[in-house]
This record gives structure tokens, C-alpha cells and sequence, in this order.
């Protein structure tokens, strides 16, 4: 039987039958692409911060930093270490799952804030500016990402994030 030898109810039914599905593969599809470009990009950028301070440079700073920042360049190391190790406890106890709440995400988001905010100051206090603008605004972006986080599932129906109306 061909595709016109359908009727048109019968068509417009099967049609109306594959939007649900496709609906909500649009919102599984939304939320899960959003949290793991949340978990890729904050996760490697500390994860490469804290692997160049602690291993790479074996916890030592640059020398003109060494007089102003003695000790702290290796706390900051650790800092940014553990935002990546909440990160991945958050990925171990599923919170990427629409149903699981985000309670460690959410603290390895807002340590990371804290980290901008050492990293804001220490900047300041040696006058470079433009870093501490580029900071400033990663901070900024880092409490928009958080505010998304709250709007995900299980916080609130995942049918916004797919730009659909509320169920």
C-alpha cells in the first residue's frame, strides 16, 4: 500500500502519535546536552588549572608571583583540584539524571566561584587588570550556569529547557 493510498485521518493520526516521542527526545536531548557542556567545560578548565600548578609545576609559581603569593599558588592548585574531584563525585552519584538533585554540582560550581574570587583578588593586587576583567566575567558566567542548574529537572519540568510550553 502506498503512502497516498493512506487516508488522511489515518495519517494525520500516525503523525500526531510520533510528536509526543519527538517532543520528548527534544527535552532529554536539551537537558543532557546542557549539563555536559556544564560537567566538559568547567571540569577541564580546573582540571588542566589544578594539573599545571600541582604537577607540572610541582606546586611552585611563577618567580615574579613567588614574593607576593608565597604558599598560596599551591592552595589555589588544591582549590581548583577539588572543584574537579566534586565534579566527578556528582557524575559517580548520578546526579547528570533528571530525577537526582545536584547538591555537589552545585558546590563544585560555587567553590569555583570562590577560586574566581582568590584569583580576582590576587590580580588586583598586582594590577592586571585585563585578568581580572576576563575573571570577573568567568564568575559571572559561572552563577548564570548555576541559575540554569536550579531551572533543570528535578528543580523544575524539563519542558522549558526544549522550549516548550509548561506541561
Amino acid at each position: 500500500m502506498s503512502h497516498t493510498a493512506i487516508p488522511h485521518s489515518a495519517r494525520s493520526v500516525r503523525r500526531q502519535r510520533s510528536l509526543p516521542a519527538l517532543a520528548e527526545v527534544s527535552k532529554i536531548t536539551s537537558y543532557g546536552a546542557t549539563l555536559a557542556g556544564i560537567y566538559l567545560s568547567v571540569g577541564f578548565l580546573f582540571y588542566y588549572a589544578a594539573h599545571e600548578k600541582l604537577i607540572v609545576n610541582a606546586g611552585t609559581m611563577p618567580a615574579p608571583l613567588q614574593k607576593l603569593f608565597a604558599g598560596s599558588f599551591f592552595a589555589l592548585g588544591l582549590v581548583e583540584a577539588s572543584i574537579v574531584v566534586l565534579l566527578a563525585v556528582s557524575l559517580i552519584r548520578g546526579e547528570f539524571l533528571p530525577q537526582r538533585r545536584k547538591p555537589v554540582l552545585l558546590a563544585g560550581l560555587s567553590v569555583s566561584i570562590f577560586a574566581y574570587g582568590v584569583m580576582i583578588v590576587a590580580n588586583a593586587m598586582i594590577g592586571n587588570n585585563a585578568t581580572v576583567i576576563e575573571l570577573f566575567t568567568y564568575l559571572g558566567v559561572t552563577a548564570v550556569v548555576m541559575f540554569i542548574v536550579r531551572q533543570m529537572a528535578p528543580y523544575r519540568p524539563m519542558t522549558w529547557l526544549a522550549g516548550e510550553a509548561e506541561e
